[in-house]
């Protein structure tokens, strides 16, 4: 998105629509994240879609940095609370229910624990990481009562919309499926932010550019743009160690990070451009693990070849 002149618009000084920013403008501060742990599971791990999960995940069902299962959900929101008390005051948070998928439970268990999060007055967002197969009328019915206390987002692990490697990685559901969903969620004025992963093993760049295209023109409220991890104990690890596929280094990938974000809609936020996996978790790519060196080279080649949001997206 340029101004009348041609520059970029930025955002918040950055050359992206962040997260950060969104929230910045809407409570006047910075937003702390408290990962949370519903003690649920994912019908991709117990049998009703399928066994082991997604190759890519993690034991943990990708709530390595969640809370405790066994502590409620009020008292997993205070400890999150201290564990940020040092870095400096923090008034306002987002209640994450990150670990397996956080619909998949009985309406009246989802209730009890999405009210107990939105009752804290510090929690401004309640955050919601779900599969879109377990999104059913009653679920719905529920996101839409706790959506007029407190907003709330959902997160859809999409990865990919390209259906050899959908079944590659296990997800487990149809493109239709994500769409319905989307549908569903937007009826009811619900945030909706998507999962992506790039790098997955046989995917170019280009097909990694078609899952963004199609995410253009969904009614999609945030993205996740998440660089494949390869995770000790997951069936992807085996798989690598058996038939070594290629893994991008921080330059290939922060090459990549730009071309999508040069074509992604001005509007999106992004919520995630790369990850930090459990440093004992993680089997490559390795240079993951130093977080703030990635971001600081990627703004750094944002500047270096004027890149910004949107300079190459099309309606």
């Amino acid at each position: 998105m340029a101004d009348s002149y041609g520059n970029p618009v930025r955002w918040d000084g950055k050359r992206y629509h962040s997260m950060d920013f969104d929230l910045k403008q809407t409570y006047g501060e910075k937003v702390y994240k408290i990962t949370l742990n519903g003690g649920m599971t994912c019908p991709n791990r117990d049998g009703t879609v399928g066994h082991g999960g997604c190759i890519f995940c993690s034991p943990s069902g990708s709530g390595d940095f969640a809370g405790s299962p066994a502590l409620s959900i009020s008292q997993q929101l205070r400890s999150g609370k201290e564990a940020l008390a040092g870095k400096r005051p923090v008034h306002s948070y987002i209640a994450y229910f990150q670990a397996f998928t956080n619909t998949y439970a009985p309406v009246e268990n989802l209730e009890r624990i999405y009210r107990e999060a939105v009752r804290d007055s510090e929690v401004k967002i309640l955050s919601i990481a779900t599969r879109p197969d377990c999104l059913g009328e009653p679920v719905l019915e529920l996101l839409d009562r706790i959506n007029q206390i407190k907003p709330v987002w959902i997160e859809l692990g999409l990865q990919t919309i390209h259906p050899a490697t959908a079944e590659f990685i296990r997800r487990g559901y149809d493109l239709s499926v994500f769409e319905q969903a989307v549908r569903n969620l937007r009826m009811r004025q619900i945030t909706v932010i998507v999962h992506t992963i790039l790098y997955l093993p046989g995917e170019t760049r280009q097909q990694m550019f078609d899952t963004l295209h199609y995410l253009n023109r969904s009614d999609i409220q945030g993205i996740k743009l998440q660089l494949l991890h390869i995770l000790k104990d997951t069936e992807l690890a085996a798989v690598y160690e058996a038939h070594p596929f290629p893994v991008p280094s921080m330059e290939e990938y922060i090459a990549t990070l730009g071309a999508c974000i040069s074509r992604l809609r001005p509007d999106i936020t992004i919520h995630r451009l790369t990850g930090d996996g459990p440093k004992e978790l993680l089997t490559a790519p390795l240079w993951t693990c130093n977080k703030r060196t990635v971001l600081n080279t990627l703004h750094q080649y944002l500047k270096e070849q004027d890149i910004w949001q949107g300079k190459e997206y099309h309606d």
